[in-house]
C-alpha cells in the first residue's frame, strides 16, 4: 500500500482543497492563522451545519430568562391576572431546548475534533514516511512524535472547542444585545462603550499570548529532548557520573518553561480584573440612567429584564475576551505541524520502473558534501561494478564508505555527478522502484514491535513458507523451533529478547525474504562473538550468491574473499583490485591490513 500523501487534500481530507504555501506565522494575522486549519475540519461539513443549528438555538434562548422576568414581574404580583403554571411550563421548556442544543453541538464538535485529528496525523505521518532524509538530521525522534501524537490531539481540541466557543458566546452576545435594543435603545448605547475597549485588549492580549505560546512550545521541545537523550544514554550518564550535569540541564530548561508558563498566566488573569472593571463601569452609568428613566415610563418588570439581559452580558464577553489564550495557544502548536505538512519537502524520482534490476552499477565523477563540512565526503569518485560482482568498501573512518552505501538507495542525494543502475540515473528511476531492487543489513538492526513473521516480511504480505525458508537460510531455524508460538511470536520493542547474533540473523533473514538483486552489508558482523560471526557469515554467503554486493567492513579478515576491494581515503578512491594484488602492491590496503593483523585499529 503506497504511503499517504502528506498534503491534506490527498491525505484523507475529503475537501479536496490545496493548502497554498503560507507566509510566515508572525506577518499573520489570528484570522489567516485560524484558515490554516479549516482544510483539516472543513471535510465533516454535515457535522459543521448542526453545531451552527444547535449554537444559534442555544443562542437565540439566552434573551429568553430576561425576556420572561418583565411579565413574571408586571403581572405576575397582580391576582388573576397572570397563570401561575407558565412559570415551570416555560421555565422547563427553555432549559430542555438549551441543555438538547448544547448536547447535540457538543457531540458534534467531538466529531469534528477527531476527525480533524485524524486528517492531520495522517497527513503528518505520510509526510514522516516520504520526506526528504535531511528531516531526520534536524528533527528529533521525541519532537516529532510528540507532534503527530500528542500536540494534534491536545491542540486541536482546544482550538475547536475555543472556535466553537467564540461562535456560540458572539451569537449569544448579539441576542442578548437585539433584545438589549428591543428594550430600550439609549441604555444599550452605554453598552456599546465597550465594545472598542475589548476589542483592543483582545487584539494587544492575543499578540502578547501568541509570542509567550510560542516560546513555550520551543522550551517544551526542548526539555522533552532532554529527556529522551537521558533515557537513551542512561548507562553512559552512570557511568561518567553525569547525573549532576545532567540534572542542572534539565533544572535550568524546567525554570525556562515555568518562566513562561508563568508569564502568559500573568497575561490570561489580567484580562479577567479589566474585563470586569470595564462591566462594573458600564452597569453603574446604566443603573444610574435606569432609575432616571424610571419616574416617567420604565416599568419595574423592563428595568429589572434589561439590568438582568445586560448582566448576562458579563459571561460571554468575559469568554470572548478569554478566547484568544486557547486559540493562540492552539494555533502555536499546530503551525509546527502545519510547516512539517507544506514546507518539508517529499522526495521525489523518476519514472523508469522495471520489475528487477540487473545489478550493474556506474558512478562517474560522483561528490558529495554534506552541510556545514569543512571537505566532501566523497569527491569525484568513479567506479564501474557489474551484476553480481562482490565489491567490498573499505578504508580508514571517515574516508566516504557509508555516505557511498547510501547513496544506491537515495537516503543521500549526489552533489555532482552520475549514478547509474543498469544504465539509467537513478534519479530517473522511480523511487519506489528503485528501492525494491536494494536489501540492506547494517550493523545497527531496528525490528518493530510485532511478530516474527510480520519483521521478516516487512513491507509485504507474510507468506508463511517463505518466512520460514528465509529464517533457516539465515540460520535462525532452531530458534523458532523453541518460540512458544514460532513465527507468530512478538519480539518486543527493537527485539530485545533476542541476542545481538540473533536480531543480525533475523536482518539477514528479512533480506533473504526481500529477494532483492543488490545488497548492501554494512558492518554486517560487527560487535559478534566467534560463534555468532560464525552462524551470521555462513547465513551471509547464502544470501550473497548471485547478488550485486557492496561490504562495507571494518574487519579486513571478512572481506577477503570478495571479487573486488575498493580502497577510500578522504573521500577519494585510493586503490581497486582483488585483495592479493592490493597486498602486493603494498598500498594503503595493506598497511590497513597489516596494522589489524597486529592488533592495531585504523
Amino acid at each position: 500500500m503506497p504511503a499517504p500523501s502528506a498534503v491534506p487534500d490527498a491525505a484523507a481530507a475529503p475537501a479536496g482543497a490545496q493548502v497554498p504555501p503560507s507566509p510566515p506565522p508572525e506577518s499573520q494575522s489570528l484570522v489567516q492563522r485560524v484558515r490554516r486549519v479549516f482544510p483539516y475540519i472543513s471535510h465533516v461539513r454535515r457535522m459543521w451545519v448542526v453545531v451552527l443549528v444547535a449554537t444559534v438555538i442555544g443562542a437565540a434562548t439566552e434573551p429568553a430568562m430576561p425576556a420572561l422576568m418583565k411579565p413574571f414581574l408586571d403581572k405576575g404580583f397582580v391576582q388573576g391576572s397572570f397563570n401561575l403554571w407558565l412559570v415551570p411550563a416555560a421555565l422547563l421548556l427553555l432549559f430542555a431546548v438549551r441543555g438538547g442544543s448544547g448536547f447535540i453541538a457538543d457531540v458534534a464538535l467531538a466529531k469534528i475534533a477527531n476527525e480533524g485529528m485524524f486528517t492531520l496525523r495522517q497527513a503528518l505521518f505520510g509526510r514522516l514516511l516520504d520526506a526528504k532524509m535531511d528531516l531526520f538530521a534536524r528533527e528529533s525522534a521525541s519532537s516529532l512524535s510528540n507532534s503527530i501524537v500528542h500536540e494534534v490531539q491536545n491542540a486541536l481540541t482546544l482550538l475547536v472547542n475555543a472556535l466553537t466557543g467564540l461562535v456560540k458566546d458572539s451569537l449569544a452576545l448579539a441576542a442578548l444585545l437585539v433584545y438589549l435594543i428591543y428594550l430600550n435603545w439609549q441604555l444599550t448605547l452605554v453598552v456599546g462603550i465597550m465594545a472598542p475597549a475589548v476589542a483592543w485588549l483582545m487584539r494587544t492580549a492575543s499578540r502578547r499570548l501568541y509570542r509567550l505560546a510560542k516560546s513555550s512550545q520551543a522550551a517544551t521541545i526542548s526539555l522533552s529532548y532532554a529527556v529522551e537523550e537521558n533515557v537513551l544514554a542512561n548507562r553512559i550518564v552512570r557511568l561518567h557520573e553525569a547525573q549532576p550535569a545532567q540534572a542542572s540541564r534539565f533544572r535550568e530548561l524546567s525554570e525556562t518553561l515555568r518562566r513562561l508558563a508563568m508569564k502568559s498566566a500573568v497575561a490570561q488573569a489580567l484580562i479577567t480584573p479589566t474585563m470586569h472593571m470595564l462591566a462594573a463601569a458600564a452597569l453603574s452609568i446604566v443603573i444610574m440612567i435606569a432609575l432616571w428613566q424610571s419616574r416617567s415610563d420604565m416599568t419595574v418588570g423592563s428595568f429589572a429584564a434589561f439590568v438582568a439581559a445586560m448582566l448576562m452580558l458579563i459571561a460571554p464577553v468575559k469568554r470572548l475576551s478569554e478566547v484568544t489564550s486557547p486559540i493562540t495557544r492552539a494555533l502555536a502548536v499546530l503551525e509546527r505541524s502545519f510547516d512539517l505538512v507544506e514546507q518539508v519537502p517529499a522526495e521525489s524520482g523518476g519514472s523508469y520502473a522495471p520489475a528487477r534490476a540487473r545489478g550493474q552499477l556506474e558512478l562517474r565523477g560522483i561528490t558529495v558534501q554534506y552541510p556545514g563540512a569543512a571537505r566532501p565526503a566523497l569527491h569525484d569518485v568513479t567506479l564501474d561494478i557489474a551484476p553480481a560482482e562482490v565489491v567490498a568498501l573499505v578504508g580508514p573512518s571517515g574516508s566516504g564508505k557509508t555516505t557511498l552505501a547510501n547513496l544506491l538507495p537515495r537516503f543521500v542525494e549526489i552533489g555532482e555527478g552520475r549514478l547509474l543502475l543498469d544504465g539509467h540515473d537513478i534519479r530517473d528511476w522511480d523511487l519506489h522502484a528503485l528501492r525494491r531492487q536494494f536489501a540492506m543489513v547494517s550493523q545497527d538492526v531496528v525490528m518493530f514491535n510485532d511478530t516474527l513473521a510480520a519483521n521478516v516480511a516487512l513491507g509485504q504480505e507474510v507468506d508463511e513458507a517463505r518466512v520460514r525458508h528465509a529464517l533457516e537460510a539465515a540460520n535462525l531455524g532452531a530458534l523458532v523451533a523453541q518460540l512458544p508460538q514460532g513465527i507468530a511470536t512478538p519480539v518486543g520493542h527493537n527485539a530485545a529478547m533476542l541476542s545481538g547474533g540473533q536480531r543480525q540473523r533475523l536482518a539477514i533473514a528479512r533480506a533473504v525474504y526481500k529477494d532483492a538483486p543488490l545488497l548492501i552489508l554494512d558492518e554486517a558482523t560487527s560487535a559478534l562473538d566467534n560463534e555468532s560471526e560464525r552462524l551470521v557469515q555462513e547465513a551471509l554467503q547464502r544470501l550473497m550468491a548471485g547478488r550485486t554486493c557492496i561490504i562495507i567492513a571494518h574487519r579486513l579478515s571478512t572481506i577477503e574473499h570478495a571479487d573486488r576491494v575498493v580502497v577510500l581515503d578522504h573521500g577519494r578512491v585510493a586503490e581497486s583490485g582483488p585483495h592479493a594484488e592490493l597486498i602486493a602492491a603494498g598500498g594503503l590496503y595493506a598497511r590497513l591490513h597489516s596494522l589489524q593483523r597486529s592488533g592495531v585499529e585504523a
